[in-house]
């Protein structure tokens, strides 16, 4: 017997099934890596879906935190404040002058934060960041 008769089919069908086997076997890596990387986004989304979960229980326990605090020091503000007005009026000033002295105090407090708080309000325009992405000026005019 021939060798070609022990195989009946052609050098050429041979290779185009090889060929139809190797592509097979690659678009089904393709498709399991299609697969696995479709499972890693979705473990990625839902990372960050309870990341951001915790992040705002914590930031409404923070500002809960901070509406509490800022009550005990606008109460231990006044105590002493009230403490310095008895100290005046034991000290001869009259009630309403120390009063007044108090409320005077409170307000230089007020205006001094103020200034604080509008010079520092420039910062969040990002000044620098949008000074970089404005296009330069060119020294040539243009004319028209």
């Amino acid at each position: 017997m021939k060798p070609d008769a022990a195989n009946p089919e052609t050098p050429k069908q041979t290779e185009r099934q090889d060929e139809s086997l190797i592509d097979s076997a690659v678009l089904e890596d393709a498709w399991a890596l299609w697969q696995l990387l479709r499972e890693l986004g979705h473990d990625h989304l839902l990372l960050a879906a309870l990341e951001t979960r915790r992040a705002g229980e914590s930031l409404v326990a923070i500002l809960a935190a901070g509406i509490m605090l800022a009550v005990l020091l606008i109460s231990a503000w006044l105590g002493l404040l009230a403490a310095a007005v008895l100290e005046l009026i034991a000290n001869g000033m009259s009630a309403s002058s120390a009063v007044l002295l108090a409320v005077a105090f409170n307000l230089l407090l007020v205006l001094i934060v103020c200034i604080v708080i509008r010079r520092k309000s420039y910062y969040l325009q990002f000044p620098a960041l949008l000074g970089r992405l404005q296009p330069r000026q060119s020294n040539t005019k243009r004319s028209l």
